[in-house]
């Protein structure tokens, strides 16, 4: 297919919209970055946009990383990420699979029944899921979390993955059965590597999702030492109360968001990629 080509001026006017949106898109980075390397009085005497002064205040990173904790609350992100990731795959990866390669009565039903679960708003589902978790005795535990972080992100990953076990050619498993495997066989040797684009794909969608989430762990964690990064943020701002510490306070922001952010710049080819392969397939 032939596209047309841009006119000059079009393009100008893109390269500056896609300009500004990248100025407002990094400078609030930029302007976290340097408020983390400032004391006090360089926030009441200055603006807060003004450059820090020299020595830079390195050490707020060190004073926020061991009075307030996060060195804990950083392995505890971790902790939670990395179980619903993994978790998260597993279950969708079955999923798609079977949705997208069995007919069965009701299967077209229980398919729209996920994708609608995309529409219901997280906040709504908040209050329910706490009565639940303490019903189930599971509130206040990683293993509560990490259950609930990964069935949450399953309609989302099936949406991408669905496409890709589609297109694969029904020969393929045809062939792994004549040669004696069965159906796990068939699903984790032969057709879950082939599908790997897509798998890369949600698991890096899913970890940035993992990694801020704030409303589900502000509730069902109410054990300090569980805290995951974005709760333990707004538990040291809470600490403060009348004696705010900008400085520390921008350092830890910068400690939860710097990771996320690489994975992100090192990755976010493959999510674009990925999502639009798993939608035009």
């Amino acid at each position: 297919m032939k596209f047309k080509e841009i006119n000059p001026l079009t393009r100008w006017i893109s390269t500056l919209l896609l300009l500004l949106w990248t100025v407002c898109c990094v400078y609030p980075l930029v302007f976290s970055l340097f408020d983390s390397l400032k004391d006090n009085q360089q926030f009441y005497n200055g603006k807060s946009w003004d450059l820090p002064n020299f020595p830079l205040l390195w050490s707020n990173f060190t004073y926020t990383w061991q009075k307030y904790h996060f060195g804990n609350y950083f392995m505890n992100t971790i902790l939670v990420t990395t179980g619903s990731m993994l978790l998260a795959l597993l279950l969708t990866a079955t999923t798609a699979y079977i949705l997208a390669r069995y007919s069965f009565r009701g299967s077209s039903i229980l398919y729209y029944l996920y994708l609608s679960a995309l529409t219901i708003p997280t906040l709504m589902l908040v209050v329910p899921m706490f009565f639940l978790f303490s019903d189930l005795h599971v509130n206040n535990t990683y293993a509560g979390i990490i259950m609930l972080y990964s069935v949450t992100a399953v309609p989302m990953g099936m949406f991408i993955l669905i496409g890709f076990f589609k297109t694969l050619p029904r020969e393929l498993e045809e062939s792994a059965v004549i040669d004696g495997a069965s159906y796990y066989g068939v699903f984790f040797k032969i057709m879950l590597p082939l599908a790997m684009p897509g798998l890369i794909t949600i698991s890096i969608i899913n970890v940035l999702s993992f990694w801020n989430e704030y409303q589900y762990a502000l509730v069902l964690l109410s054990d300090a030492l569980k805290y995951t990064l974005p709760v333990g943020l707004a538990f040291m701002q809470g600490e403060m109360q009348y004696r705010i510490e900008f400085g520390p306070l921008f350092a830890g922001l910068m400690i939860s968001t710097i990771p996320i952010l690489i994975i992100y710049v090192i990755f976010q080819r493959r999510i674009n990629e990925g999502i639009v392969a798993g939608a035009i397939k």
